[in-house]
C-alpha cells in the first residue's frame, strides 16, 4: 500500500575508556522494505539499541499530530476500536522517521516534501515494479510514474480513497502531518471499517494491509510497544527507601540530552570528543549511560566507579540466566557484546520495573524511559541497595 521507504534503525552503545569515562556511541543498521520491493543494506556495529521508543525523540508537531488524529478518528471510522497514537507514531517511524530533518509549520504542512523511489521498474532503488501515474504529479511532482508521499508514505492512488483533511483548512494533503496522520488512522481501521485494533490479531492485520511484508510487521509492533511503554507514567507506589531516591533522581533528568563522556556523581556536566561515529560531547550538558547511573546512585550515598563495566562489580550481581524478571527497581542492569563476559559490557541503565528502564541510550537522544529488551545482549543486573 505505502510508498517503497521504510528504515530501520539500530544503534550501538559501546563502552570505551575515553579519559576513564564509559559513553554510548551511534550506528545505524539500514533496511528498506515495501509492498513492492525488499530492499537491504548492511551497516553495522556490535551492540544495538532501537532508536527512539519514547515520545522525547519524536518532533512535538508530529506528535501532536499523532494525538489529535487518535483522537478524530471516531468521526471517520465510528466502528474501529483501539487507534492511539503509538500505533500511528510506530508507523511514521519506520516510514519517515517522523519527518525529522524537515521543517514541519504550525499548521504542519512538511517541507521540504517527501518522496519515496519512482515505482517506474527502472531498477533505482531496487524496485523493478511498474506502477503508472495516477495523480498527474499532484502529490508526487512526477507524472512519469507513481512515488509514495509523505510522513506516511502514501501512494497518490491510496491517498485518493483515504486521505482526509485534518487541520481544517479545507484540503486533504498528505505531506501536511495531520492529514496525513489522520489518513493513516483510517487505513489502519480499514477505510471507515470497524477492526478492533485492542486485539493483537487485527492490529497484525492492519499493520500487514499498509505494507505486505512480515519483518515490516514485526518492525512495527515493536515500535509500538516501546511507544506504549514510554508513554506510561511510571507507577512508584510500591517502590521506598534508597531505590526510591535513585528512581526519582534518575527519572528527573528526562529530557536531559545524551553527552559523549558527560554526567558525573555531581550531576550533568559537558561532555569529551569523540565517539566512534564522530560524535562530541563537548559542547552538550548532560549525561551518558553510566554518568547517569553515577549520579542517580550518588543521591542515595552510593559511589559508583566511572565505567559501566566495573559498576557490574559494585554489587550483587544478579544473572541474565534468571531473567528480567529477577530484577528489582533501582538495580543497574547491564547490556554486553558477550554477555557471558563483563569485560565487554558496553551500556547501563536503571532498572523501573514492569520492563522498562530509565536510560540514556545514545548521542542525539535524551535520558528517557525504555523498555529493557530494547537492547541487545542482556547481561544480567547488579543489586547495590
Amino acid at each position: 500500500m505505502t510508498g517503497p521507504g521504510r528504515r530501520v534503525r539500530q544503534w550501538g552503545c559501546v563502552v570505551v575508556l575515553l579519559l576513564f569515562a564509559a559513553v554510548c556511541s551511534a550506528a545505524p543498521v539500514g533496511h528498506a522494505i515495501s509492498a513492492y520491493v525488499t530492499l537491504k543494506t548492511a551497516a553495522q556495529e556490535t551492540g544495538g539499541i532501537a532508536e527512539g521508543g519514547s515520545a522525547a525523540d519524536i518532533p512535538p508537531r508530529m506528535l501532536n499530530a499523532y494525538k489529535k488524529a487518535a483522537g478524530q478518528i471516531g468521526e471517520h471510522a465510528p466502528k474501529c476500536r483501539g487507534m492511539r497514537w503509538p500505533i500511528l507514531a510506530a508507523i511514521a517511524e519506520v516510514e519517515s522517521h517522523h519527518a525529522i530533518g524537515h521543517t514541519i509549520t504550525a499548521a504542519g504542512d512538511i517541507r521540504p516534501k517527501i518522496y519515496g523511489v519512482l515505482l517506474n521498474g527502472s531498477g533505482a532503488g531496487g524496485n523493478t515494479t511498474v506502477i503508472p501515474d495516477t495523480d498527474n504529479g499532484r502529490w508526487d511532482g512526477t507524472t512519469t510514474g507513481e512515488r509514495a508521499v509523505g510522513p506516511f508514505q502514501f501512494l497518490p492512488s491510496t491517498w485518493q480513497s483515504i486521505g482526509h483533511d485534518g487541520n481544517g483548512d479545507s484540503t486533504a494533503d498528505p505531506h501536511n502531518a495531520d492529514d496525513a496522520a489522520l489518513g493513516a488512522a483510517d487505513y489502519l481501521c480499514g477505510g471507515g471499517g470497524g477492526r478492533d485494533l485492542t486485539k493483537r490479531t487485527q492490529l497484525k492485520a492492519a499493520i500487514w494491509q499498509y505494507n505486505h511484508s512480515g519483518e515490516y510487521v514485526t518492525n512495527v509492533l515493536g515500535w509500538i510497544d516501546q511507544y506504549t511503554a514510554a508513554a506510561k507514567d511510571p507507577d512508584l507506589n510500591n517502590v521506598t527507601g534508597t531505590a526510591r531516591t535513585v528512581i526519582e533522581a534518575a527519572l528527573s533528568q528526562r529530557g536531559v540530552p545524551y553527552s559523549w563522556g558527560g554526567g558525573n556523581a555531581s550531576g550533568k556536566s559537558y561532555g569529551i570528543c569523540c565517539s566512534p561515529k564522530g560524535k562530541s560531547g563537548t559542547g552538550i550538558k548532560g549525561f551518558d549511560c553510566s554518568g547517569l547511573t553515577q549520579y542517580a546512585y550518588a543521591r542515595a550515598g552510593i559511589s559508583l566507579p566511572r565505567v559501566a563495566a566495573a559498576q557490574a562489580a559494585a554489587g550483587q550481581r544478579i544473572p541474565a540466566s534468571l531473567g528480567t524478571g529477577a530484577l528489582k527497581p533501582g538495580d543497574l542492569v547491564f547490556f554486553a557484546t558477550a554477555p557471558s563476559h563483563d569485560s565487554t559490557i558496553y551500556h547501563v541503565g536503571i532498572y523501573l520495573g514492569s520492563g522498562q528502564m530509565i536510560n540514556a541510550p545514545r548521542p542525539d537522544t535524551v535520558v528517557r524511559l525504555d523498555a529493557v529488551n530494547t537492547m541487545s545482549g542482556y547481561t544480567g543486573g547488579a543489586r547495590l541497595l
